[in-house]
């Protein structure tokens, strides 16, 4: 149908006056987030930061057209950064000061960054590694998350076609572990790209175990690198396809503009695989700066439109509070103290005020105030040493490798690091390091598995990997005296089937096991069943820390619990041959 030239010219007014309105709303919506982390990804583990070997062209790419962070910190260790990251906080001041035997875990009171963007309207999604909690409300769904695909631990001993947590219970998937995740982040992303999101994609990768796809481990071993770091090579490339294509879907939605992208990695490079790490002192779990020393890329062209690269000293506890005011949001009226400032004056480039600041780090259980460190523009100070620790320190301008200590030519810095350091200490460890009570009885997580890492152990029990990492067992269980016990905390009284996933020789079977909680007991024959180890089809799978087993399943009986804090205990009440069960995990599941 033809139109006269005056209602063409009217039609094309009110295509011009949506566009301008749609600009507007545009401009002024509320700016998506996508948050990437990766898993022990060094800061050398990158082409852009002067890597010759690996390949990384997406995230080069994206390096060079975002703000770069050349001096931004975290946490020596996984579950540390992770805390900082979502709260604003020094980890210690979160409950969390280790990565296993509950020294992961965050207090619940904590507001994370999922939280407050929820409130604020915002849809919720993870995918990826959580280590921050295992069990609701203190995994993702409890912290602030509408959607969760990944795991809580502090890593997963299988990733091809592994089981992940969605929501709250195991699921089987298909594939290669940082594409599932990769995908269901994409997923998110479309079904909720005509709102603001918050995407947290925290890969695993390139964590051992060293699994990868063959393709990427062939490519590197043809350069004559070791199948380690073949393997680590492999991931962090995948990981850039996969940051890729996360990218592009981006772009395919029209959600480049007006969302912020962040790329940083959790700690510094395992030292058990040498790398190209740029010339610094340590890896990962030192204090010093090539454990803590990792890449931050943020790209946000509605208001960020020139790429630059920031020299002032940065760290995990900014993210937090960077993102609220660019989002707008403010904190909420409950929010306890924040440690992190907003980096938007160093984003926007305007550097020329930016005060001098310290930034803390620490290494341990809680138990002892070093190894640690203080850092400021210049210098690194640096608390460690068997028996008599002493400080050392170090100009990081002139010496940025660490190998001269100065600390004898400048007492005068030392002793003003040292206090800033010891008066931080004593700040956020005031509120201790108990070991939480682990919740049961909750909704939103029934049944719910009581993990050997969360065991105390008396007598001769002992974990089969010593140092309790994620995904280990309990053995040596060979006495009557011996008590394996959970502390909980059930969120309403009920009745509880109890079972355990466990492995027992034919030789030891006909022990008598007895589990029991405040006035409630049960007790059963344990069945004879070896628990084979499941041999993986790629590599890595064989190492004794990343064992995968069939274990068995033992119903136990039922415990009528009462509701609050109280000790699930397991006793054998007789060893007719002397041993008992190896333990992987006690589940707890909700009848009645």
């Amino acid at each position: 149908m033809n139109r006269c030239p005056a209602a063409k010219a009217f039609l094309l007014f009110l295509g011009a006056l949506a566009a301008l309105v749609s600009a507007t709303q545009a401009a002024t919506a509320r700016p998506n987030i996508l948050l990437i982390l990766t898993d022990d990804q060094g800061f050398g583990d990158l082409g852009v930061t002067g890597n010759p070997d690996v390949s990384t062209p997406n995230l080069d790419r994206f390096a060079r057209g975002a703000v770069q962070f050349d001096r931004f910190f975290v946490s020596p260790v996984c579950a540390p950064t992770r805390a900082s990251l979502l709260t604003g906080r020094w980890w210690l001041r979160t409950g969390v000061s280790g990565v296993t035997l509950g020294q992961e875990v965050m207090r619940v009171s904590e507001i994370t960054l999922a939280e407050t963007l929820r409130s604020a309207g915002y849809r919720t999604g993870i995918f990826g590694k959580w280590h921050n909690g295992e069990q609701f409300p203190l995994t993702p769904i409890g912290q602030g998350f509408e959607e969760f695909l990944g795991f809580t631990a502090g890593h997963w001993n299988n990733y091809f076609d592994p089981e992940l947590i969605r929501g709250a219970q195991l699921a089987p998937t298909s594939g290669y572990i940082t594409d599932i995740l990769t995908d269901a982040a994409i997923s998110f992303i479309e079904r909720n790209r005509t709102h603001p999101f918050f995407c947290y994609v925290p890969y695993n990768a390139p964590h051992s175990p060293f699994q990868v796809p063959d393709r990427f481990f062939d490519k590197y071993r043809a350069r004559n690198l070791s199948p380690e770091l073949a393997s680590i090579y492999g991931m962090v490339e995948c990981i850039d396809d996969n940051v890729g294509r996360l990218l592009a879907e981006l772009d395919r939605l029209g959600l480049r503009e007006n969302t912020i992208v962040i790329f940083l990695s959790d700690n510094g490079p395992i030292g058990a695989v040498p790398r190209y790490n740029a010339g610094m002192r340590g890896t990962k779990a030192s204090v010093h700066e090539g454990g803590t020393r990792v890449p931050f890329f943020l790209r946000f062209p509605a208001r960020i439109k020139q790429a630059r690269l920031v020299r002032e000293i940065a760290a995990h506890v900014d993210v937090y509070p960077t993102l609220l005011e660019l989002c707008g949001i403010a904190l909420p009226a409950n929010q306890p103290k924040l440690d992190g400032v907003s980096l938007v004056p160093l984003l926007e480039g305007r550097a020329d005020r930016w005060p001098e600041r310290m930034l803390f780090t620490y290494q341990g259980n809680g138990t002892r105030k070093q190894p640690g460190a203080v850092r400021t523009q210049r210098h690194r100070a640096v608390l460690e040493g068997q028996g008599q620790p002493k400080w050392t320190l170090y100009d990081l301008l002139a010496d940025p490798g660490q190998k001269s200590d100065i600390a004898t030519e400048n007492p005068d810095v030392v002793k003003s690091l040292s206090a800033a350091y010891d008066a931080w200490w004593r700040d956020v460890t005031r509120d201790g390091f108990a070991k939480p009570a682990i919740p049961v009885g909750h909704v939103e997580h029934n049944p719910v598995r009581l993990f050997a890492p969360q065991a105390t152990l008396s007598g001769r029990p002992r974990f089969f990997i010593p140092q309790a990492y994620a995904n280990t067992w309990i053995t040596g269980w060979t006495e009557k005296e011996d008590r394996i016990s959970f502390r909980i905390d059930v969120a309403r009284a009920g009745t509880f089937a109890v079972s355990l996933a466990y492995a027992c020789p034919a030789a030891n079977a006909d022990t008598q096991v007895r589990a029991s909680a405040g006035r409630a007991s049960a007790a059963t024959r344990i069945v004879a069943a070896e628990a084979p180890r499941l041999q993986l089809a790629h590599r890595d799978g064989g190492k004794d820390s990343y064992m995968n087993r069939a274990w068995a399943r033992l119903e136990v009986g039922t415990l009528a619990l009462e509701a609050g804090a109280q000790t699930l205990t397991l006793e054998a009440s007789s060893l007719p041959a002397g041993s008992t069960m190896e333990l992987k995990h006690v589940e707890l599941k909700r009848v009645e």
